[in-house]
C-alpha cells in the first residue's frame, strides 16, 4: 500500500527472494491492461458450504447452490416492506449463520448500509462495552434488525430488571403501561390506543426504544423458536412489528415468513414464494395429519431452496431428503409442525428434543426450556430427562444481575457470584420460579424440573456449549457435565 511503502520499503528474507514487492497502483493497472472474462457460475453450481451449528448433532456440510441463494433472496426482499437504501441494518451474528448471510444478501441486492456488530457488544449493557460508552445499536441507530430468541430474552430480562430496581412510581407507571399496551395488542378496545398510546410512548417506552437506537422500523427472528412474552415485549416496548422466520440451513435459511401485521404469537408464518411446505404423519410421536383441529405431523419442505445434500455424507444425505416422483426434492426437517387455517405454520415439537420418562409420558425439551427462559432468573437453561426417572433437572447459567438483586432484597450475605450460585437459598428461589413460570404456561408436573445446578460463568461460543446464535450445543454440555447430571439425580 503506498501510504505504507513512504515509510519503510518491506524487506524481503533470503526465503523470500524469489518473490517481489509492488505498489497496489501498480497491480491495478496490470488487471486493467489485460482484463479477464468472468467466469459466471451456473445456477446449479455450489456457492458456499456452510456447516450446521451443532446444536444437536455433529456440524454437516450443507451444499447451498447459487440458485438456492438468489431464491431465498429474492423472496426476502418482496416480503420485507420498502426495503430500500434508506434502511440501515445490524449485521452482528456471523456469515457462516444461514438467516445472517440471507439478511446480508438482501440487504446488499438492495442497497442497504450494513453496519458489524457482535452479540457482546449491540447494547450499552453488553459484557464488552466499557462502561458508559455506547453499544452497537446506539451507536448506529439501525432500522432493521434480524435477532435470534436468545438476544431478545436478554433485553427483556435486562429491561425488567432496570424498572425492578428503581421501584416505586417508576416500577408502577411501566407496569400500567405496559398492561395497557398488551390489552391493546391482544385486541382489547379497553387497552391503550391513540392518545394514551402516544403518551405512554412519551413517557415510558422511547427510554427504552433507545436500546436499540430508536429508529428500528421492524424486528426478524429466526434460528430458534420465540417465547410469547419475548415477542410482546418487542410489541409493547419497541413498538414495532416483529415476524418470524422459519428454515434452516438445509433449506438455505428460508422457509416461511410471517406477515408484517400480524401479530398472532407463536406461528412462523406462511410458506415463502419460493418453496412448499407439507406435513407427513409421525405415528410414533401421535402427531398425524389427520388430527383435529388442525393436521399436524413432520414438516417437510420442497422448492427452489432445497439444497444438493451434505458435503461427503451420502448416507445423511440420503436419509434426510428425497426425490418425489415429479422429481421435485424434499427436505425432512425433523421439526413437528401444525397448520393454521389461513395456512400459517406454527412449530410445536422437534422429533430430536422429545424423550419418554419412566412412566410413559412424553417431554419436549425444547418446547419447555423456552418456558423456562421466562423466569427473570434464567439466562441460559438446559433441560435434561432420563428415560429411567419420572423427572427432569436442568443446568442454569443465571442472569446474575437478577440474583444479586433478590440476594440484596432478603440481606443473604455471600462472598462472591460462585459462592452465591451454591446457596441452598438461591436454588430454592430459583426453582420457585420454574414453578410459576410452569404453571403459567399450563405444563404438567413431570415437565417442570424438581433440580437445577446454577453456573456462574457463562457459556459462550468460544467454551463450545452454544453455537454463535447462542443456542445450546445439548450433547456437548451432557458430556461435559455428565457428573452434574447424575448427581442432581442422585440428590
Amino acid at each position: 500500500m503506498e501510504d505504507q511503502l513512504d515509510k519503510s520499503e518491506p524487506k524481503i528474507s533470503d526465503a523470500e527472494r524469489d518473490w517481489k514487492v509492488v505498489s497496489f497502483s501498480h497491480v491495478e493497472h496490470l488487471g486493467g491492461t489485460a482484463p479477464l472474462e468472468a467466469e459466471l457460475p451456473a445456477p446449479d453450481d455450489i456457492a458456499i458450504i456452510m456447516y450446521t451449528s451443532g446444536s444437536t448433532a455433529l456440524p454437516k456440510g450443507v451444499m447451498i447452490s447459487h440458485a438456492n441463494m438468489v431464491a431465498v433472496t429474492a423472496s426476502v426482499i418482496v416480503l420485507v416492506p420498502g426495503l430500500d437504501a434508506t434502511d440501515t441494518y445490524l449485521a452482528y451474528l456471523p456469515l457462516a449463520h444461514a438467516l445472517e448471510l440471507a439478511a446480508e444478501m438482501a440487504s446488499c441486492m438492495k442497497g442497504v448500509a450494513i453496519g458489524y456488530g457482535s452479540p457482546l457488544t449491540m447494547t450499552n449493557t453488553s459484557s464488552k462495552i466499557k462502561k458508559g460508552t455506547n453499544g452497537d445499536l446506539s451507536e448506529l441507530r439501525p432500522t432493521l434488525l434480524t435477532t435470534v430468541p436468545a438476544i431478545l430474552d436478554r433485553m427483556r430480562d435486562v429491561t425488567r430488571q432496570m424498572v425492578d430496581a428503581k421501584g416505586g412510581l417508576s416500577k408502577h407507571l411501566y407496569d400500567l403501561a405496559y398492561g395497557r399496551r398488551l390489552a391493546a395488542i391482544e385486541g382489547s378496545w379497553f387497552g391503550a390506543w391513540g392518545f394514551e398510546k402516544l403518551l405512554w410512548d412519551v413517557l415510558i417506552f422511547r427510554k427504552v426504544r433507545q436500546m436499540i437506537g430508536g429508529r428500528v422500523r421492524g424486528v426478524i427472528s429466526g434460528g430458534a423458536p420465540l417465547s410469547h412474552d419475548a415477542q410482546r415485549f418487542v410489541n409493547v416496548c419497541f413498538g414495532v412489528p416483529i415476524v418470524q422466520g422459519y428454515g434452516l440451513t438445509e433449506t438455505a435459511a428460508g422457509s416461511t415468513f410471517s406477515e408484517w401485521d400480524d401479530t398472532s404469537v407463536g406461528r412462523v408464518g406462511p410458506p415463502m414464494p419460493h418453496c412448499y411446505i407439507k406435513l407427513v404423519n409421525w405415528e410414533e410421536g401421535g402427531y398425524l395429519t389427520t388430527d383435529e383441529p388442525m393436521p399436524r405431523g413432520e414438516v417437510v419442505i420442497g422448492g427452489l431452496n432445497i439444497t444438493k445434500g451434505y458435503f461427503k455424507n451420502q448416507a445423511k444425505t440420503d436419509e434426510s431428503y428425497k426425490v418425489d416422483e415429479r422429481g421435485l426434492q424434499w427436505f425432512y426437517t425433523g421439526d413437528i409442525g401444525r397448520f393454521h387455517p389461513d395456512g400459517c405454520l406454527e412449530i410445536v415439537d422437534r422429533k430430536k428434543d422429545i424423550v419418554k420418562l419412566q412412566h410413559g409420558e412424553y417431554i419436549s425439551l425444547g418446547k419447555v426450556e423456552a418456558v423456562m427462559s421466562v423466569s427473570p432468573y434464567v439466562d441460559i437453561i438446559m433441560l435434561h430427562a432420563d428415560p429411567f426417572h419420572s423427572h427432569c433437572v436442568a443446568l442454569i447459567v443465571p442472569s446474575r444481575m437478577a440474583l444479586e438483586t433478590w440476594a440484596k432484597k432478603t440481606n443473604l450475605n455471600y462472598e462472591d457470584f460462585p459462592d452465591l450460585c451454591q446457596r441452598n437459598e438461591v436454588v430454592h428461589e430459583v426453582l420457585k420460579s420454574l414453578l410459576e413460570v410452569g404453571n403459567q404456561a399450563k405444563l404438567h408436573r413431570f415437565e417442570i424440573p424438581t433440580r437445577v445446578k446454577l453456573f456462574p460463568e457463562t457459556w459462550t461460543p468460544e467454551s463450545g456449549l452454544v453455537t454463535d446464535s447462542l443456542k445450546i450445543k445439548r450433547e456437548k454440555i451432557r458430556k461435559v457435565y455428565a457428573d452434574a447430571l447424575q448427581d442432581l439425580y442422585k440428590s
